[in-house]
């Protein structure tokens, strides 16, 4: 079992690394042992990122990881395999990334009306999105004869 480790000190996200063999059929999901447990400090969060290698090779994506400070245990790393074929995970080979963040705690209550605001209830693809789509497909309209 290796440490977690930054593998560049500019990186934000130490990797971890698994700690078993484990293949994934397409669309399936399994945990995946570190053989690591870890202490977040109070006050902070520790999230699970994908490493975009794992991701853009092999298809594998993490599926969960938002680890409390009060959590103890061995961190597993939900993976599912988003890509087009059998995929293996490795002992040792790096799988995730975790984040390290301070986290603010927020009052909640309940508000009878929202402020507005330019994007107000316009969710998904309501900053340009749809526009640049727009702009492509007629860059690709080819005028009949």
């Amino acid at each position: 079992m290796e440490l977690p480790e930054y593998a560049l000190e500019s990186d934000v996200g130490f990797d971890i690394r698994a700690n078993e063999t484990i293949s994934f059929e397409v669309g399936q999901q399994k945990t995946v042992k570190t053989g690591i447990a870890i202490e977040i400090p109070k006050g902070h969060v520790g999230l699970i990122r994908d490493r975009a290698g794992i991701m853009t090779k092999m298809g594998l994506h993490t599926a969960a990881g938002t680890f409390d400070p009060d959590f103890r245990g061995e961190v597993s790393i939900v993976l599912i395999n988003c890509g087009d074929q059998e995929v293996q995970v490795e002992k040792g080979m790096r799988i995730a990334q975790m984040l390290i963040l301070p986290i603010t705690k927020v009052e909640i209550k309940q508000a009878d009306e929202l402020s507005k605001t330019k994007r107000d209830t316009r969710g998904f693809s309501s900053t340009g999105v749809k526009e640049i789509i727009r702009e492509l497909e007629k860059l690709n309209h080819k005028p009949e004869k």
